[in-house]
């Protein structure tokens, strides 16, 4: 199979072209930045570029956007630029030649003012969510999501958005609480991109490691998520012991991937015990 991935030189671009090769796949990856894993240097708003780019090619995984450290530090207009205006570029130019399927990088930011849970309690998120945008990058990425919905008729495979939850380097025992309840491995972030870019189902899918709780936790996880870990989850608060790790007092939320292990197929292998 033959692959397009925008952003190649970012950390998740460039795992995503690695694990693409380690399927076998001829993987093409296009940034503005040099790097090991990009093959063509160019502006991902470039629509020569990207006209030639999209050229024979089964797929195309749509990595590359301005993100939410950017923010204030570049005008708005950048982000409209760069996260919708080439979005909706690529999208046409793919559709044109063809390509079968498309693969949409969005995020969990998005949901913005809904992750703001009320006093005392705590907010279980999953696809249906209200997205409520704080700033211009959760904006553009919903304005690109809302191209990519109208754009998914037009590739014969469908086209699938992923809202990827927190997935960057922090220190391990971090990592370790997010990825109870809402975070993920950057090389299972990688890992749904190429089992949804092999696959033919559309639609929108969050993207986090398996949460071990249920919506009826919400009430103790708000209060004392580290009483509920150490009644009902033993081997976890062991875990986090053994390793000198705290356990989580409160939880503000909870992100819910089950619609991607059931719908989409993809269940992460990395939880709070690998890291």
């Amino acid at each position: 199979m033959r692959i397009l991935v925008t952003g190649s030189s970012g950390p998740l671009g460039a795992a995503v072209v690695r694990q693409g090769q380690a399927h076998g796949w001829a993987v093409t990856g296009l940034d503005i930045r040099a790097g090991a894993t990009t093959h063509i240097q160019a502006d991902v708003a470039d629509a020569d570029v990207l006209a030639r780019a999209v050229e024979g090619q089964d797929a195309v995984i749509h990595v590359a956007a301005l993100h939410a450290p950017q923010v204030g530090r570049l005008p708005d207009a950048d982000f409209h630029r760069v996260n919708v205006q080439a979005t909706a570029t690529l999208l046409r130019l793919a559709a044109e030649a063809g390509v079968g399927r498309v693969v949409y990088t969005s995020t969990t930011s998005l949901y913005g003012h809904s992750l703001v849970p009320p006093p005392g309690g705590l907010v279980w998120v999953d696809e249906q969510a209200p997205v409520r945008p704080r700033d211009i990058y959760d904006e553009t990425k919903r304005a690109a999501e809302d191209l990519c919905a109208q754009a998914s008729p037009r590739f014969a495979r469908g086209l699938a958005i992923l809202r990827i939850a927190r997935c960057f380097r922090e220190a391990a025992p971090v990592r370790a609480a997010h990825r109870l309840h809402r975070g993920l491995s950057m090389a299972d972030a990688a890992a749904a991109h190429v089992h949804a870019a092999a696959g033919t189902v559309p639609g929108t899918f969050l993207i986090s490691a398996l949460t071990p709780f249920r919506r009826e936790d919400a009430g103790a996880l708000a209060t004392d998520a580290a009483g509920l870990i150490r009644a009902r989850l033993p081997r976890v608060a062991a875990l986090f012991d053994r390793r000198g790790w705290p356990l989580p007092a409160r939880l503000d939320r909870v992100y819910d991937a089950g619609r991607a292990a059931t719908v989409l197929g993809f269940r992460p292998r990395f939880d709070f015990s690998r890291l």
